[in-house]
């Protein structure tokens, strides 16, 4: 067999030998030894199939028909071109990554309080060999996954943020990712390795963006950790072209009186999935989770989350809302667990879809695991179609049959949007699902 014939997983471990073979043996990467055992992982795992429970309704065969390249040379683009994505405009900085690779010239920083480091993941290996050896891979401790393990062996770009204790910066980062793929298939596997310092709070914008309508493969992993007394608002936006495959990985630790707030928008991709994972461990610390997200055609969106309530009062709140069309499948698993010793939980999961053709559908599980007896836990799941005797309703007061589905569908997932707290985001991405329902 020819290399040019190989299946996905030995032309991925092909090229991560090729690329071993070119550094010539040097090993300065402070995680170089990770990334060896990664691919070695992945070698004996392969794919996941829907054989296997957590990937039952989702099936990745499409996306193993391809042979993914990487691209070795910065893509260049206008700044006019992707300026229409510049939504936030007060911002503290700007990483702008275009397929998959940093871009030094579309990106900006303003000046920041003294201690803060932030950079593309490729400079923060070289910069910062000790802080990233440090907390590279230690909120993802328990089990091994063919995603990850393909993230470790082969991240290079992404972002590298370190806040220390104390600081409070008001205006949020902006992590804009730009994919403008020629005729060939392409891969990345961005990092996000982010820690917030004792005392001090974030914001920051990650938001997916296509400029042309070529296939590739994006695996990402955000890896996030929170000191105590700390506060995070994450706003992940995406809105790719629909030949693209995205795995999404982001997990989270929390010290005890830190608080997560995270709003996640899905529109594009052909495949998409969300892996989520919160540990509150620590006293008092509260996680509010929202997402939003729109199908149509033949795309498959699969949000999975876990919030771990891992220490006592502590709280977590969950909202999850979809809307499906045409052939589309969306897929929601929730799991909320409380360990033995996390007494006086707070804990709330709801998800909702919509449907809006006979072809539609959706997967909801919703689940609840508890080992504490002085909680309060909740879960909820509901799938309907718009409701008859609403449009009725909205049609005797002259608004037409098409009007009114269109502003029962906004009113859906307006209850997500309006948690959004920055202006120019949320009305950005209130545009983004305006101009989609207009076209379901």
């Amino acid at each position: 067999m020819t290399v040019e014939n190989f299946p996905l997983k030995d032309w991925l471990i092909f090229s991560f030998n090729n690329i071993e073979n070119r550094s010539n043996g040097k090993v300065e990467d402070p995680i170089h030894h990770l990334r060896k055992e990664a691919i070695n992982d992945f070698a004996q795992m392969g794919f996941p199939s829907t054989r296997q429970e957590e990937w039952k309704y989702t099936n990745i065969e499409p996306m193993l028909q391809y042979q993914f390249r990487f691209f070795e040379s910065e893509h260049q683009i206008p700044i006019k071109t992707v300026e229409k994505f510049f939504f936030q405009k007060d911002i503290a900085g700007r990483l702008v990554f275009v397929n998959g690779k940093y871009s030094e010239a579309l990106s900006h920083f303003q000046d920041l309080p003294a201690g803060v480091i932030i950079k593309n993941f490729e400079d923060a290996l070289h910069d910062h060999p000790q802080m990233i050896s440090k907390y590279f891979a230690t909120v993802n401790r328990n089990g091994k996954d063919t995603f990850t393990a393909l993230n470790i062996a082969f991240a290079k770009e992404g972002l590298f943020l370190h806040l220390p204790h104390d600081i409070i910066i008001e205006k949020p980062f902006h992590i804009l990712h730009i994919t403008d793929t020629p005729n060939e298939p392409y891969q990345a596997h961005p990092r996000h390795l982010v820690i917030v310092g004792k005392n001090s709070a974030l914001k920051f914008i990650e938001s997916h963006h296509a400029l042309s309508g070529g296939t590739f493969f994006h695996n990402s992993f955000s890896e996030i950790i929170l000191g105590a007394n700390s506060q995070l608002d994450f706003y992940k936006i995406q809105d790719d072209d629909l030949q693209s495959f995205r795995i999404h990985q982001t997990h989270i630790y929390q010290e005890q009186h830190s608080v997560l707030n995270s709003f996640s928008v899905d529109l594009g991709g052909a495949l998409v999935r969300n892996n989520l994972k919160v540990s509150l461990d620590g006293e008092g610390s509260e996680t509010n989770l929202y997402g939003c997200y729109l199908a149509h055609g033949n795309q498959l969106i699969d949000n999975h989350t876990a919030i771990e309530h891992l220490k006592p009062y502590c709280h977590s709140n969950e909202l999850y809302k979809g809307i499906l069309a045409g052939q589309s499948h969306g897929v929601f698993s929730g799991t909320i667990y409380v360990a033995r010793d996390a007494q006086k939980t707070n804990a709330f999961q709801s998800n909702k879809n919509l449907l809006l053709s006979q072809q539609a559908e959706v997967n909801s599980k919703p689940q609840l695991k508890i080992f504490a007896d002085d909680v309060k836990c909740t879960h909820g799941a509901t799938i309907g179609q718009l409701d008859q005797e609403a449009i009725f309703y909205l049609q005797q007061r002259g608004i037409s049959a098409e009007q009114a589905q269109s502003l029962l569908r906004l009113a859906f997932v307006q209850e997500v949007i309006e948690k959004i707290p920055l202006d120019e985001v949320r009305s950005f991405v209130q545009g983004l699902i305006d101009q989609r329902l207009k076209t379901v």
